[in-house]
């Protein structure tokens, strides 16, 4: 008994350890995929109003993908123009920089800790900093050069939605063929509200951080907009990151703490409303992921896939767990996640 349960063991790390293989090396067709399928889940409601309004599916197919690509498109080299632009304005702003961070000698009284924090502050320059946010860039321009692919899955997917109850019927017996149509519709209709009400909040959020941004006349508010949409899919460490950064921007344009306080108070005010009154009822019941889940798929998405597979990652998790609450037999994961 002790030696098939040593084998089980031995089996299931085998078979994590080659899973993980196979999702490492099948980076550059997993990644467009998992994008295709989770744009898919969330621009089906769409899809199914036009054709609800006796649009051809063809035709609103088409205008659906053209528009998504458009708008995609359009966001990544925004993005990458005006991250590109920062990263090069950054070494002329050093004595900024130093200025602002220097304030920690008021703040930090330990001797030994204001020693080394000095000692980062003299080792900081612009340079650094814009090389590190072009490096950061990089894999994102990689990853929006793959839109092209990403369409290619998006067309095949959609292009075969409303097949699958087809295929149950002819896989199970009338009895089973029911039950797991039931199921399906369940995961279908679950993912597909929690996809698109939270591609329209990320999208709210992030235009309503570019407005704020420019009526204070900060600098990138586009940037910071554009990070907003994306950080919005990670649960409450998303909005915090994408509040904290242009607050820290601001700190070093602005000479006086009002215009500082007045972003952060209604940065602040826009994920609250958003995150806990607008989202919740538009949702419906929340998944409620674990906070340390989520930290973990950041942090394996970052190493499995970068930059792309922490984008990705908090929403694949969302679309298991509610695979998960929907087959009986894996509820018990779905509490787990919780």
């Amino acid at each position: 008994m002790d030696k098939d349960k040593l084998r089980k063991v031995a089996d299931a790390v085998i078979i994590i350890f080659l899973l993980g293989v196979f999702l490492k090396l099948a980076k550059p067709a997993l990644i467009p995929f998992c994008l295709a399928l989770l744009l898919s889940f969330a621009l089906t409601p769409a899809l199914d109003f036009l054709v609800s309004w006796k649009v051809p599916r063809s035709i609103a197919m088409a205008a659906i993908l053209l528009l998504t690509f458009i708008f995609l498109y359009l966001m990544g080299a925004v993005f990458y123009a005006s991250g590109k632009q920062f990263a090069s304005e950054l070494p002329s702003n050093n004595e900024i920089l130093k200025s602002l961070l220097n304030g920690v000698d008021k703040i930090i009284r330990h001797p030994r800790l204001k020693a080394e924090a000095l000692s980062w502050i003299n080792n900081l320059t612009g340079e650094k900093v814009g090389g590190f946010i072009l490096s950061a860039l990089g894999p994102f321009l990689s990853f929006m050069s793959e839109l092209l692919l990403v369409f290619v899955f998006m067309i095949f997917i959609l292009g075969g939605r409303g097949r699958m109850e087809k295929k149950i019927a002819q896989a199970f017996s009338p009895d089973q063929a029911s039950t797991v149509a039931q199921a399906v519709r369940r995961i279908d209709h679950h993912v597909q509200r929690y996809l698109a009400v939270k591609t329209l909040m990320c999208i709210i959020v992030g235009t309503l951080t570019t407005v704020i941004l420019a009526l204070f006349h900060l600098p990138f508010a586009i940037v910071f907009g554009v990070l907003a949409f994306l950080l919005n899919y990670i649960p409450a460490l998303g909005s915090i990151i994408a509040t904290a950064l242009p607050v820290l921007l601001a700190t070093f344009f602005f000479s006086d703490l009002g215009p500082v306080l007045g972003i952060l108070v209604l940065l602040m005010a826009i994920n609250f409303v958003l995150g806990n009154i607008v989202e919740p009822r538009l949702m419906g019941k929340g998944l409620g992921l674990s906070p340390l889940l989520v930290f973990f798929s950041l942090f394996f998405g970052a190493w499995l896939w970068g930059i792309p597979g922490m984008i990705l990652a908090v929403p694949i998790l969302a679309v298991l767990k509610i695979i998960f609450s929907n087959v009986p037999s894996l509820k018990i994961l779905a509490a787990m996640m919780g």
